[in-house]
């Protein structure tokens, strides 16, 4: 019984050669395979593969513990406001001479330190010099006048007491018939006389002592005039520009034409300070008291301990800034006006807080320069969880501390990462040094 061929498979035989004989080129025996099996096995390990992916990408993505860095906390952090300036003094003068002269002599130039009192240049006084001996000499004689004034008065007291005597007795020998009556007339008025000469003799002194007083007052006047040929200096300073040389001649300082006769400009040593201009968002921040640190440019490594010592009452409303005057609180001795500063003004300080960049923050609300309310990822016994809390102004390094809504014990997530949902496990990694 010959056997039908199956539908999957067509087998032809072919009869063997005989020995010796050429084996004719005809068809071969060939075996057919089903295609359609091969594909449904191969797309049954794809699936079994992608499933196995998948499982544990959701796995991976939304049941593994995460591993998250979490924000530094803080403790006693100065919450600063910065503002860039110029070095300047509170106290500034143009000093010149009163009168009008030639320059004979300069004692200081610019740069020079100088103390109250001492004297910086002075003007040619001869004339003035000569006037002065001239009152001197005035003075001398009203002197003088008055002491042969004084001598004459003693000499008209003595002359009245002599004859008062005389006419006395001469009352008493008329009595006596003595003497004839016009003996006695003639010695009472003897004594008028005298004692008009007396009178006299004390007005001279007082006339004597009025020229004197005003001998004296025109000596005043032309000393004080001389003192003028010198300019002093007014208080404790340095000279930071001298504006004349010697032989110079110019009007009196202050006259209709003199806005350019200053001989120097001086600045108060003890007034010297930053003048700070400071964002007007964060001004309202500001109080006189304050500390304060300020760096000069040309030594950026060093801060100098200041306080606010004044702030401005007009604001620069083209800029938007708030002037703020930094005293130093001690002066250094190598300052030069008008150096680029920057100072740091404490506000507050936080006796703790956490610190988080804005890109760990979600729905921020409010001015990062004096703080607002948003959200940030925590992790809490180890699960995550998300909060709603409230920051405090932003940091000079663009950091915000959270003030209010942290449980206690919590981190909170410095740099948010893929996948983070709440009551998701999670690793703290290590923590960042602030």
């Amino acid at each position: 019984m010959t056997n039908a061929p199956s539908a999957d498979r067509v087998v032809l035989r072919t009869p063997l050669p005989l020995v010796g004989k050429a084996i004719p080129a005809g068809p071969r025996e060939t075996t057919r395979v089903n295609p359609g099996r091969g594909r449904r096995i191969a797309w049954a390990i794809l699936g079994l593969i992608a499933v196995a992916l998948g499982g544990f990408g959701y796995w991976f993505l939304f049941l593994s513990p995460l591993t998250v860095t979490i924000a530094p906390v803080q403790s006693n952090l100065r919450e600063e406001v910065f503002g860039l300036g110029t070095i300047g003094a509170r106290v500034q003068s143009n000093v010149g001479f009163k009168v009008t002269g030639v320059l004979s002599a300069l004692m200081v130039d610019q740069g020079d330190r100088v103390h109250t009192g001492q004297v910086l240049a002075k003007l040619d006084a001869r004339d003035i010099e000569a006037q002065v001996e001239v009152m001197k000499a005035g003075v001398a004689q009203a002197r003088a006048n008055i002491e042969k004034a004084k001598a004459d008065v003693a000499s008209a007291e003595t002359t009245l007491m002599n004859d008062k005597v005389i006419s006395a007795r001469r009352d008493i020998l008329v009595k006596q018939d003595s003497i004839a009556v016009e003996l006695a007339d003639n010695a009472r008025a003897q004594v008028r006389v005298d004692e008009a000469n007396l009178t006299s003799a004390r007005s001279a002194v007082v006339l004597a002592e009025a020229v004197l007083h005003s001998a004296e007052a025109q000596l005043a006047f032309e000393q004080a005039t001389l003192s003028y040929y010198a300019l002093f200096a007014p208080y404790d300073g340095w000279v930071i520009s001298r504006n004349h040389e010697l032989g110079d001649m110019f009007a009196a300082f202050g006259s209709s034409s003199s806005s350019s006769q200053s001989v120097f400009t001086l600045v108060a040593a003890d007034t010297i300070w930053a003048v700070g201009y400071v964002d007007e968002r964060l001004a309202g921040r500001l109080s006189v008291g304050q500390p304060a640190e300020i760096v000069l440019r040309s030594d950026p490594s060093r801060r100098i301990t200041g306080h606010v010592a004044r702030i401005e009452i007009q604001s620069d409303p083209i800029n938007e800034e708030r002037l703020v005057d930094v005293a130093f609180d001690q002066i250094p001795e190598n300052i030069h006006l008008a150096e680029q500063a920057y100072v740091y003004i404490s506000t507050s300080v936080l006796p703790h807080a956490v610190l988080v960049q804005p890109s760990a923050v979600a729905d921020f609300r409010g001015d990062k320069g004096t703080g607002g309310h948003g959200a940030v990822w925590t992790v809490e016994r180890g699960r995550v969880e998300r909060r709603s809390v409230t920051f405090g102004p932003e940091l000079l390094d663009g950091r915000l501390p959270i003030l209010e809504g942290l449980p206690a014990d919590s981190a909170v997530v410095a740099a948010p990462v893929s996948g983070l949902r709440v009551d998701r496990a999670a690793h703290v990694a290590e923590v960042p040094t602030p």
